[in-house]
């Protein structure tokens, strides 16, 4: 009988285990499609919602009061 539990309990854990393999599988593949369509995003550039800050010289950071 205890044979037969550690089988069971090392049954889900490499259960567990592929599933979280293929979960992270399919997460990579959906930040690579993020990605590009980030890239064709900047290439197209026209209707960018938020464009680069200009500089106006005065340093990174402002003086304190």
């Amino acid at each position: 009988m205890f044979e037969y539990e550690l089988h069971r309990m090392n049954h889900a854990q490499l259960v567990r285990e592929a599933a979280a393999q293929r979960l992270s599988h399919e997460a990579a593949e959906t930040v690579g499609s993020v990605r590009g369509l980030r890239r064709l995003g900047r290439l197209s550039g026209t209707k960018d919602a938020e464009g680069r800050v200009s500089d106006d010289g005065r340093g990174r950071f402002v003086r304190a009061a």
